[in-house]
């Protein structure tokens, strides 16, 4: 199977002219559609206009003009994926500058600048515009969510919006913009934690009963996993808790709340519900997880109706990308810009130098 695995995708080379372009084939054993490591580092998934300026300026000699180029975001957010971005340019004798991953910007701020040869970076614009765009994107809603649920926690659980190739990045950069925990393993352990999370709705209705899955998950997982269970799928929410409730004792965590669309999702009246017929019957200390479909608006709603934390999906997956533009601002040592942009360097005390 190794092999076989190593005949799916090509031996590449950096990317420097049109030529490798057209004798690039794409392997018909490929098993997905997403780009590998090497692609990335080679350039391969770069914008075609990017190769072709460095091979006429490689050809014009002009290959290795010394260029300082800043990034600079279209909107406020914070900041993610520099430390990719890091990745892709190491060993490449480029000088980078930026703001600390999980800072906040404004609109128009520089988060980024490169100096060196131009030819050492320049057909990588594409790729760290990307980089940055993305995950400053799914960051900030991220900690839109998390300001929300003020001292409550939020979970990111989105992974199942995107392409499994970008999923670790999306959960990554959740965590950046203050989500407690992921339930992306590859997330998780990027940031050195384990990712959170216990049944789906699945395994309740594989076995019948809320609560013989409740029983079946305290029997058979670890006691350092909290026992945190889903009371939605079969009865009334408040008579599920109450039955888990009865079973547990003082090991229950929570209940979580994922009640669907169909029957008008999770609402502060429910929550309320829950909340008081748990504390009728001796149990206060019952945590109450909500998720589906929930908003910075929802969240600060079901807050003050009593929901202890979060799990958000769609909010942070479905966040759109910020705008980030990358401009040269200096050429020899000369300041220029193109028309509509001030030439020369931006001031920006907030840059640091990556190491």
């Amino acid at each position: 199977m190794k092999n076989i695995n190593v005949m799916r995708y090509m031996i590449l080379t950096e990317l420097k002219n049109l030529e490798q372009v057209k004798s690039y084939k794409v392997s018909e054993e490929r098993l997905f559609f997403s780009a590998t490591h090497e692609e990335i580092l080679d350039g391969y998934t770069s914008d075609i206009y990017f190769v072709k300026t460095r091979e006429i300026l490689d050809k014009m000699g002009r290959g290795d003009t010394h260029v300082v180029a800043e990034i600079f975001a279209r909107r406020q957010g914070v900041f993610a994926g520099i430390d990719e971005v890091k990745n892709l340019l190491q060993g490449r004798g480029i000088e980078a500058y930026a703001l600390s991953e999980g800072a906040t910007f404004h609109e128009n701020e520089v988060v980024l600048r490169l100096e060196g040869s131009y030819n050492q970076f320049g057909m990588y614009e594409t790729v760290i515009l990307g980089m940055l765009a993305s995950s400053s994107g799914w960051a900030t809603a991220a900690s839109q969510v998390v300001y929300a649920a003020g001292n409550k926690p939020v979970y990111s659980f989105g992974a199942r919006h995107v392409h499994p190739a970008v999923a670790p990045v999306m959960e990554r950069a959740a965590l950046v913009g203050g989500a407690k925990g992921a339930s992306c393993i590859v997330a998780a352990k990027l940031m050195g934690q384990d990712p959170v999370g216990t049944v789906p709705h699945a395994i309740f209705l594989v076995l019948g009963d809320t609560l013989e899955g409740a029983i079946g998950y305290d029997k058979y997982m670890p006691l350092d996993e909290p026992r945190m269970i889903l009371v939605d799928t079969f009865q009334d929410e408040a008579i599920e808790a109450l039955r888990v409730a009865d079973f547990f004792k003082e090991k229950l965590k929570g209940v979580r709340l994922d009640t669907p669309s169909e029957r008008g999702g999770v609402t502060p009246g429910l929550v309320r519900e829950v909340r008081a017929r748990l504390d009728q019957h001796g149990y206060p200390y019952v945590q109450l997880f909500v998720s589906g479909g929930l908003t910075p608006e929802r969240i600060e709603i079901l807050v003050e109706a009593g929901a202890d934390a979060f799990g958000v999906g769609s909010y942070i997956s479905g966040a759109s990308a910020i705008d980030m533009t990358m401009d040269i601002k200096q050429v020899n040592g000369q300041a220029v810009a193109k028309r509509g942009r001030i030439p020369g360097l931006s001031e920006n005390v907030r840059l640091r130098k990556l190491g």
